[in-house]
């Protein structure tokens, strides 16, 4: 129940629109607004139907007039051959009255702002926002909403309530990532498709077997490891506007429009039941509904802190929809099953069975019957039932004892879901509130405000008459103006101010409602006054420039390459002391340090200066409420810099006078976002994964080199999450509060289903990452890449032993100094021949289906 205090501040509810039934589902069914992608490109939903440039303004025209606002995902990254398209695209954005766009990209949020200051810009869940902090950086960008990340538990969501007045977005339902969105690279690394550019595979949704101290550990049929139940917090609706959320986001561009009119409607009763001081209780009916349009099974997700349990059961991945009941028996052609839930002639039914080696059946419900006789009712919902399919669908063979069925449909639930917006006039109207003044002699005056702040006067065309029979009333009146039908508007309050009886004939009352519903439909459609630069991006462009190294960053700590430009350096990523040990044995003197445990940082930091050896401290990938302070023990170290992973911690070592290299998970994919980055404090920039050798090549040629560093080694970090899978098979805990730390004492890895063990390690804040089992190798691109003038490259290491160590550095120190050629490195270390996730021109061709 929500307290008396918030009585006031509704959150917005936004519904997802794939497509044009989509968007008037949402219209119909109570959403305030709805967020959509174009077919254009540059949304993370590339394979919805999405909408074209040509149809925006007849979007945002039915929107408007149904007093909702639009807003346009561009949450991908953008390469530097893309900006002008994309530049272009903006301009039609802001001219056609788009209400705000989605972005991911830092540098497309900087063209966004140069391009249309009027424009509003919400930071997409895909820039993983997790902290006051990382938001105070979006803010200087011009954001002015930031989507938060669901790893968020609703506590987390009040301490960033408290430090920040940027205006929260919040998802309540619909399916989870298991990675952090912006960070997951698993369909790139795996598949050549980028979940950064709208391409995810869902890898995440395939089996894997566990792997523990190179043993394989049988789990059942908990195979599916890595899949988490969908998102569904209709019941945390008070809390979540309690702790201050301004939109309630529903997830969804890829479902049907049946899934959006079934969602959103259920959320808009949730939203309203809070608003009114009530709890917000939904009945087993209600939840079966929504389960039918989608589900994997419902949790809160993260909104209650982490149960990783809960979360991944680890025993399905596939929508399932309402759990049926059990089988008991099979009767010849008929099952008999034990209900948990409603049933009906022509259901969809399945039968539980093994997914991965194709046993799962189903059909319709042809008969239902009890004891051999049929069941007359319409449906049926408890007790003993016998379901008989047609012969070609279910084979009664295979059924047994014991068997899970679920209810996969329900015709007659989707009908209604689509009258319910699949109609000529609107079902969904917006309240008008009418103040009439009528005097004889006067112009009949009406004053009209609606319920989403339009305010409109409209006054007759001649003045009243007095009346010699029946002079005006306010009922008359009322019964008058309440005729809005085939109107998106609907009469509420009505006051009237009636002097000297005057007369009010029906034709001037209807004359006048035409004027006042065509005002108010003009004053919904009006475009705001909006100035767009056309030539944003040049501008912006102009300023890629070479300024002096910032003042966190001293030349002197960044080597000489950073400052001669002449030899090249290769820096060495180590995740163990035996690493740093080995490392500098194989001659490296330029070093980060990523390790499990933080207390182990100074010993690397001692080891390193007794080398003569320069060394950065990795940051966490996610900074959280409360763990900036981890950010901060690493400068107690005194390391020469920090490799950053989060915007939060940049901004640390710009306060610090401290060196940053800002790494991969930054998404530096164009000159625009490299620009902003080296203006807040980095001093070097990790290329993101994201850029193949052709796209790197763009952005080498659009920025100063010296800023670029380039991964040439390493196991491609696919999925990193706040699920813990340590804890989840590992541990009878449920979070890192009660797990015992499995991840310190076990080696574990995941097994897909072409047998490849990938590594999962534990970070410092108990997060996941699983990486790639095949290590990637840019060899090939470094001769072009010390041609174009980048003299910064890394090597990651993960697993290596110290003979592998001074194996993988000899032979790129090798390749640096020209004595091998690029293809006897990739060879020799048995690694994929690939720059960053997506394939190029000149590299070998994967199927991107393979793991699908």
């Amino acid at each position: 129940m929500l307290s008396s205090s918030l009585a006031s501040s509704t959150p917005e509810l936004l519904a997802p629109a794939g497509d044009w039934d989509c968007l008037r589902a949402a219209i119909e069914n109570g959403a305030d607004a709805v967020y959509f992608g174009l077919d254009c490109g540059f949304n993370a939903r590339a394979r919805a139907q999405n909408f074209g440039l040509d149809d925006l303004p007849e979007v945002l025209r039915q929107l408007h007039r149904r007093g909702l606002r639009g807003y346009v995902t561009l949450n991908t990254l953008v390469f530097p051959s893309e900006l002008p398209r994309i530049a272009e695209a903006l301009q039609r954005i802001a001219e056609s009255g788009v209400d705000a766009v989605l972005v991911q990209d830092l540098g497309l949020a900087r063209l966004v702002r140069q391009t249309c200051p009027e424009l509003e810009l919400h930071a997409s869940t895909q820039m993983t926002m997790t902290s006051s902090e990382g938001i105070e950086v979006a803010r200087r960008l011009g954001v002015s909403r930031v989507v938060l990340a669901r790893e968020l538990s609703i506590s987390e969501i009040r301490k960033i309530r408290e430090k920040t007045e940027m205006p929260l977005e919040v998802f309540v339902h619909g399916a989870l990532c298991v990675a952090y969105s912006g960070q997951c690279l698993t369909s790139e690394s795996l598949g050549g498709r980028s979940a950064n550019r709208g391409q995810c595979a869902q890898a995440c949704r395939l089996p894997y077997d566990l792997v523990v101290d190179d043993q394989p550990r049988e789990l059942g049929d908990v195979r599916y490891l890595l899949s988490p139940q969908d998102l569904a917090a209709y019941a945390l609706v008070p809390e979540l506007i309690e702790a201050g959320v301004c939109s309630l986001k529903i997830e969804g561009r890829l479902k049907t429009a049946e899934y959006v009119a079934n969602i959103t409607r259920h959320y808009r009763t949730a939203i309203d039941e809070a608003m009114a001081g009530r709890p917000v209780q939904f009945t087993r009916r209600q939840i079966h509904e929504m389960e039918l349009s989608f589900s994997r099974g419902f949790s809160p997700g993260w909104l209650q802190g982490c149960d990783h349990k809960m979360l991944v059961p680890g025993d399905n991945s596939a929508k399932r929809g309402v759990r049926l009941g059990d089988v008991l028996s099979v009767q010849g052609q008929r099952v008999v099953v034990r209900l948990e839930a409603a049933v009906a002639r022509g259901d969809g039914v399945a039968f539980e069975g093994d997914r991965t080696a194709g046993t799962d059946q189903g059909g319709r419900v042809y008969e239902l019957s009890r004891r051999g006789k049929p069941v007359r009712e319409p449906e049926v919902s408890r007790g003993v039932v016998e379901l008989a399919f047609d012969a070609s669908s279910v084979d009664t063979a295979r059924i047994y004892p014991g068997q899970r069925v679920w209810k996969t449909d329900d015709p007659r639930l989707r009908r209604r879901l689509r009258a319910s917006f699949n109609t000529a006039d609107p079902t969904r109207r917006i309240p008008l509130d009418l103040r009439i003044t009528a005097q004889s002699g006067e112009r009949l005056h009406l004053h009209a405000t609606t319920a989403n702040g339009l305010e409109v006067v409209v006054e007759s065309d001649s003045p009243l008459e007095p009346a010699r029979r029946h002079p005006a009333s306010e009922s008359g009146l009322r019964e008058q103006f309440s005729r809005l039908g085939g109107t998106p508007f609907e009469l509420r309050n009505l006051e009237a101010r009636i002097e000297g009886e005057p007369m009010i004939p029906h034709s001037v009352t209807g004359a006048v409602r035409r004027v006042l519903v065509e005002r108010l439909i003009e004053a919904a459609e009006a475009q705001p006054p909006r100035s767009i630069d056309p030539d944003a991006l040049n501008k912006l462009s102009l300023h890629v420039t070479e300024p002096p190294a910032p003042e966190s960053a001293p030349a002197s700590t960044l080597g000489a390459a950073e400052t001669s430009g002449e030899a090249p350096q290769l820096w060495v990523l180590c995740r163990t002391q035996a690493q740093i040990a080995a490392a500098i044995d194989a001659g490296a003197r330029q070093l980060y340090a990523d390790f499990h445990d933080i207390r182990e940082y100074g010993a690397a930091v001692e080891t390193a200066r007794a080398a003569g050896a320069t060394i950065y401290l990795a940051t966490l990938r996610i900074q959280k409420p409360g763990e900036l302070g981890l950010t901060r023990k690493l400068l107690r170290h005194s390391p020469d810099g920090l490799l950053v992973r989060n915007l939060a911690s940049l901004e640390v070592c710009r306060e610090a006078g401290v060196a940053a290299v800002a790494d991969f998970s930054l998404n530096v994919a164009n000159h625009l976002t490299a620009d902003f980055l080296r203006a807040s404090g980095a001093a070097r920039l990790t290329v993101s994964y994201d850029l193949n050798r052709d796209q790197l090549g763009d952005l080498v040629s659009a920025v100063p080199t010296r800023w670029l560093e380039v991964v040439v080694h390493q196991h491609m970090p696919m999925f990193h999450m706040e699920h813990c899978v340590f804890c989840s098979v590992l541990s009878p805990g449920t979070n890192k509060t009660n797990c015992g730390r499995p991840c310190d004492t076990h080696l574990v890895k995941l097994r897909d289903r072409i047998g490849m063990d990938h590594p999962l390690q534990a970070d410092v804040g108990c997060r996941n990452t699983l990486f790639n089992a095949v290590p990637q190798s840019g060899a090939e691109v470094i001769p072009e890449m010390l041609t174009a003038g980048v003299r910064a490259f890394r090597v990651e290491l993960l697993e290596d032993d110290a003979a592998q160590t001074r194996r993988i550095l000899t032979l790129y120190s090798r390749l640096l100094a020209g004595s091998i050629e690029p293809r006897e490195v990739w060879q020799e270390l048995k690694a994929a021949n690939r720059v960053g996730v997506t394939r190029g021109t000149l590299e070998q061709r994967r199927n991107p289906l393979a793991i699908v």
